[in-house]
């Protein structure tokens, strides 16, 4: 499986911050494994969050683990890795957006 060729062609692989990994698992049972598993999946929405860090453009990805779980993975791209910054239940806007991608 390809890691999101068709929006972000140059990337390799991950990289996690370990603080926001135990974050998404504290706050909502979010495993590593789940937040990577949403980019290898289809349908995969991706698009900007409208919003900067200091330093880094963000963007937010709505897809679906393995096991079929919905996620919202917040994250930045740092040369060839992509970083996950959050990664939560899919809200339910979330899911009515998803829903119609999966339906196309």
């Amino acid at each position: 499986m390809a890691l999101i060729p068709e929006f972000f062609p140059q990337l390799t692989g991950f990289e996690w911050d370990e603080g926001n990994s135990e974050k998404n698992w504290r706050r909502h049972g979010v495993t590593q494994s789940d937040g990577e598993q949403v980019f290898l999946n289809r349908p995969l929405l991706v698009a900007g969050t409208g919003k900067q860090s200091d330093t880094e453009v963000r963007h937010f990805a709505l897809g679906r683990t393995d096991a079929g779980r919905l996620l919202t993975v917040v994250f930045t791209l740092r040369g060839s890795l992509l970083r996950v910054i959050s990664a939560r239940p899919m809200s339910r806007p979330g899911k009515r957006s998803y829903g119609q991608a999966q339906a196309t």
